[in-house]
């Protein structure tokens, strides 16, 4: 598994990624509706490259050619996009696309990273040094869903 930036050629696998995972792993934790909410439709991959790729450093783990996951960083070290392939799940491709997230935002001088972690994804996120600021309510296309605002401090690499 290659943990890499993403390429505009990776945005039908990373929209694919987000739909389906939405759908089938944050099933287990939200509605059909909210689920529905959150991702009524696959994404444009052409918008996703103009609106996502351009603004953000995205990662994806690459399982020879075929995207398990991505994660998304933005200036400030807000995680946006964080998603892995229901095939890959509990592999440690998250937590491979987590430390190099953390090395990017470690090497730009951040001092946080936060995110706005879904129920499905708050344990994975505390595992990892994560902690909650708050539980919040979102409202997408008038379905309100769940999220927790966390955040984990960053402490540069002073070893040799």
């Amino acid at each position: 598994m290659n943990v890499r930036k993403a390429t505009d050629e990776d945005a039908d696998q990373i929209v694919r990624i987000f739909h389906d995972t939405v759908h089938t792993v944050n099933l287990g934790d939200y509605t059909r509706e909210q689920v529905d909410a959150w991702s009524p439709e696959m994404p444009d991959p052409e918008a996703w490259t103009s609106h996502r790729l351009c603004t953000r450093s995205t990662f994806v783990a690459d399982d020879n050619g075929i995207l398990a996951g991505f994660g998304e960083l933005e200036r400030d070290g807000h995680i946006d996009g964080f998603y892995c392939h229901h095939q890959y799940q509990r592999q440690g491709v998250g937590t491979a696309l987590l430390h190099r997230i953390e090395q990017e935002a470690i090497s730009a001088g951040l001092r946080r990273l936060f995110t706005e972690a879904s129920i499905t994804a708050r344990p994975f996120f505390a595992a990892h040094g994560f902690v909650v600021l708050k539980q919040q309510i979102v409202v997408r296309h008038h379905v309100e869903l769940t999220n927790f605002l966390m955040e984990k401090r960053l402490q540069a690499d002073t070893s040799p």
